[in-house]
């Protein structure tokens, strides 16, 4: 025999392999016996309500378009627009019986002419000679426009000023703390408001006829303020005796610009009629300008005596 033949016929047989096609995307397993339609259904059912949302067919327009074009909605609307206006009318009407808007408005009508001359005025009252106050049909002028107009810009900036100042100097002798800095600001706060209680209630007693109202004496009380800025600035810069010449000049200043001014306010039925301060309540009115511009300079110095040492 051939050797071949023998080596064939002594090796044993091998099975024969049987190559299986390798399924290809989008052909079906050989295996399955019925085709998965589930998927095919799906992504068509998808791609056929997907316009609609829910496999319902879009809607034209849109809710909102639908409830404007509605006359009763329309009527809704213009009804609730009607309340809001009458609501904030009734706001604006009632808003003026307790918190003077209109009021407060004339007195920040400054510009930086009038405060430039208004602080020259407190500091050298010496030389001002006319102190009426300018009217135009019974309403006073608004302050930029007439220098003896009380104001409150500048006591609501002087004010917040001498905080900041005592703040400082507080800060440079380390006592700085943010509960003494705020006592300091009510302290102020509350001799300003106790002092114009105490002028109401006199005027009230004295039975003065004036149109000196709550606001003109919270501005003519808050320029002192003023006068204390500058006495503790000099007194952070050169000591004491800054301290006492500055606060001393300002002192004297706010007596003499106070009497000058109340005294037209207080006495107005007397200096109208040039008629001399004679008679009880003249006199007590007289008393009552004197003890209002001397309180000044006292709680000038009450309120900054502490802060430079």
């Amino acid at each position: 025999m051939h050797p071949a033949g023998l080596a064939a016929a002594g090796t044993p047989r091998q099975p024969s392999k049987r190559r299986i096609p390798v399924s290809q995307p989008g052909m079906a397993d050989p295996h399955q016996l019925f085709d998965d339609t589930s998927s095919a259904q799906s992504r068509g059912y998808g791609a056929q309500r997907a316009p609609g949302g829910l496999g319902y067919p879009a809607p034209s327009a849109s809710p909102q378009a639908a409830f404007l074009a509605d006359p009763v909605s329309n009527m809704a609307m213009a009804y609730g627009s009607s309340l809001a206006a009458q609501g904030k009318e009734l706001v604006d009407k009632n808003i003026d019986r307790f918190i003077p808007v209109t009021k407060l408005k004339y007195y920040f009508a400054v510009d930086t002419m009038y405060v430039g001359k208004k602080l020259g005025l407190l500091f050298f009252p010496y030389l001002h000679q006319d102190w009426e106050v300018q009217y135009q049909q019974d309403t006073p002028v608004a302050p930029r426009f007439d220098i003896n107009a009380p104001d409150l810009y500048i006591p609501a900036m002087a004010f917040i000023t001498y905080v900041l100042v005592a703040g400082l100097a507080l800060g440079t002798q380390d006592r700085f703390s943010p509960d003494l800095l705020g006592l300091q600001a009510s302290s102020a706060l509350a001799w300003l408001t106790l002092e114009v209680l105490a002028i109401l209630l006199s005027l009230y007693l004295v039975t003065v006829n004036t149109d000196l109202t709550t606001l003109d004496l919270v501005a003519f009380l808050g320029y002192k303020y003023v006068g204390m800025i500058g006495g503790v600035l000099m007194g952070l810069l050169f000591g004491k005796i800054g301290y006492y010449l500055v606060l001393g000049w300002c002192c004297v200043s706010i007596f003499v610009f106070m009497i000058r001014t109340l005294r037209l306010k207080i006495l107005a039925e007397a200096a109208a009629e040039g008629v001399p301060v004679r008679g009880a309540r003249n006199q007590l009115r007289m008393y009552l300008t004197m003890a209002v511009a001397a309180a000044q300079p006292l709680l000038m110095y009450w309120l900054t005596f502490h802060l430079v040492r």
